[in-house]
């Protein structure tokens, strides 16, 4: 059944056209994501939907007594308001005035709200959009409108949204730019695209299949009309008289091949080369670090000397203590015990998760030249206006005020300014909130080529896959346990470690005893142990052996019979590469395990 449709809708914002022509409609079962870049109006095209922005053309018509509610991206509450308060009052209806006291509180319950009188004032930025997403989540509605309703969230709170939302039977659109949130919950796709809607019945996954598709045929249809155009204009070079009607025709078909015929505009992507400074031996060191506010201690006697090309993550529940730790690495706070010990060449570079003060009147080309007028990169020194480019900032948007731009598009300039100062220690601090999603790919990119140090704090697991090799994760009393691998090795790593004793009951002579099924002891074979003392000096022989081959290949670029043979044989290796690289993962592991196995009494 349709709820909702929008017709022929035309946005404009400033002097930049949003979307024109475009159609939308929801239907009863839908769980839509919206997707595109900073600044295409995708929560512009959230607020319409929810009627609280019209459109400059075009209209919205709901079904009768279709309700929407709507979760915006940065949601205000009356000052001085509790919790409670807020929620009931945000869904009290003549319907409901009798239940609702007990469905907020278990709802408040559910979501980890200790104490519900709390005045929202008091509350940091993960539990004030906790608070609102409860009170949307509680709503009667058809239709429930979330503009990035993951910002701010812990992981594990993420997960309960995720599953909320899998089962919940109304229609759902959101914008987020969490991919595997996307891929869980949506059936269906709608991505903003240079003032156009493509709509794709599909999950993340598949929408990056159609999208490639939809763009190899564009690409495709662009070459077959080129070289029409190659012949049509040939034909006109030899001077054809032009007075038949058949000539005419003919002249008329080039004309319109030369009008209609352009290359397919390629989706905004962010191009950035690395950009840093040396890093010398001595990097970062975190000795015996201790923090507390409030008579609650928040890192207890941490250490950690990070090495060069150290990719960390750092994992906790909100108000844990991560952004405290980059803080006291950054120098901003200090730790009550302990010191934070820095290098003679280390650079730092700071990605905060509140932004800096951006002054809305300036202009995003001097705030970057404020930073640099060039930096040096693979391509050579590159001045601030290619930079800019690189970064979505066509001509027209250099010169805008900062004050024009969309919350994701100041995140975006924000992030070139940290990595213009060439950073060999980045810092990142929840960097994939309001990034949109090709950024972020691009992003990711970088930072895989990036020859410093990655230290980041964040919720996505997606990018916490894609970018760091070790995790530490914050747990009760200021304790930091540190795990290999991206955020899913972590999650399983967790569940053995959490692993409950399981007990189970036998009848022995008429009578029952509880017997524990201890745990096995752990220790390595005697291969493993064999593979676990050579496996590094084994994996750094294959990639040399993999560069070797490299420099071979761009050597016998015109010898096709030995580039097949070089080719086929680095392909090999990079299998073999893969299959190590897995072992010493499950070797890492294993040692860990048995160690800390030791060291239970």
């Amino acid at each position: 059944m349709n709820l909702l449709t929008a017709k022929e809708l035309t946005k404009h914002y400033t002097d930049k056209e949003l979307f024109t022509g475009a159609d939308f409609s929801i239907e009863e079962k839908d769980k839509v994501g919206i997707v595109g870049i900073n600044g295409t109006g995708k929560s512009t095209l959230l607020r319409i939907l929810a009627g609280v922005e019209e459109p400059d053309e075009g209209e919205v018509v709901r079904g009768n007594k279709v309700y929407v509610r709507y979760l915006p991206q940065n949601p205000e509450f009356p000052k001085g308001m509790t919790i409670y308060d807020y929620v009931v009052t945000a869904n009290k209806t003549e319907d409901n005035e009798w239940s609702i006291a007990g469905d907020s509180k278990a709802m408040l319950n559910q979501m980890g709200f200790l104490d519900e009188n709390e005045v929202i004032d008091h509350l940091s930025g993960g539990q004030k959009k906790k608070v609102a997403l409860a009170a949307a989540l509680m709503a009667p509605c058809d239709i429930l409108l979330l503009d990035e309703p993951t910002n701010h969230l812990n992981s594990d709170m993420i997960l309960w949204l995720e599953q909320t939302l899998i089962r919940r039977k109304g229609a759902l659109v959101m914008v987020t730019h969490d991919r595997y949130f996307l891929d869980r919950v949506c059936n269906r796709i709608v991505e903003i695209d240079k003032g156009k809607l493509y709509n794709y019945q599909t999950n993340f996954e598949g929408f990056l299949e159609a999208k490639a598709a939809r763009e190899d045929m564009e690409l495709a249809t662009y070459q077959k009309n080129k070289n029409i155009l190659r012949i049509e204009l040939e034909w006109m070079k030899r001077g054809a008289r032009a007075r038949s009607t058949k000539q005419k025709a003919h002249i008329q078909r080039y004309e319109e091949l030369k009008n209609t015929t352009k290359a397919p505009v390629q989706n905004g992507k962010v191009e950035v080369n690395t950009v840093s400074s040396r890093l010398g031996k001595k990097t970062l060191e975190l000795e015996h670090i201790s923090k507390g506010f409030g008579g609650r201690e928040l890192i207890h006697d941490f250490s950690y000397a990070f090495r060069r090309q150290d990719r960390i993550g750092f994992v906790g529940a909100n108000g844990c203590g991560k952004t405290t730790m980059m803080k006291m690495i950054m120098g901003i706070e200090e730790p009550d015990e302990g010191q934070v010990i820095l290098g003679p060449t280390v650079k730092l570079g700071y990605f905060s998760q509140e932004n800096e003060s951006l002054d809305p009147s300036q202009r995003v080309i001097d705030y970057i030249r404020d930073t640099a007028e060039y930096v040096k990169t693979e391509d050579g020194m590159v001045s601030a206006s290619v930079m800019l480019e690189r970064f979505l900032f066509d001509a027209t948007l250099q010169y805008s005020l900062i004050g024009k731009l969309s919350g994701g598009e100041k995140r975006r300039l924000y992030l070139l300014k940290v990595l213009m100062e060439a950073p060999n220690i980045l810092i990142l601090d929840e960097p994939t909130n309001d990034l949109d999603i090709q950024t972020l790919a691009i992003l990711e990119d970088y930072l895989e080529k990036f020859p410093g140090i990655l230290i980041t704090v964040s919720h996505d697991r997606y990018f916490l896959d894609k970018v760091v090799d070790r995790i530490f994760a914050f747990e009760t009393g200021g304790f930091l346990r540190q795990y290999e691998g991206g955020y899913s090795d972590y999650l399983e790593a967790k569940k053995q470690w959490e692993e409950p004793e399981i007990t189970v009951k036998t009848k022995k002579d008429a009578s029952e005893k509880t017997e524990k099924v201890r745990q096995k002891k752990l220790k390595f074979t005697w291969q493993e142990q064999k593979d676990y003392e050579t496996i590094e000096a084994v994996i750094a022989g294959i990639e040399d052996h993999i560069a070797e081959l490299d420099r071979q290949i761009n050597l016998s670029a015109t010898d096709f019979v030995k580039l097949g043979k070089l080719t086929q044989e680095k392909e090999e290796q990079e299998a073999l590469l893969d299959e190590k690289m897995e072992r010493y993962l499950y070797l890492t592991d294993l040692a860990e395990q048995i160690e800390a196995q030791k060291n239970v009494k």
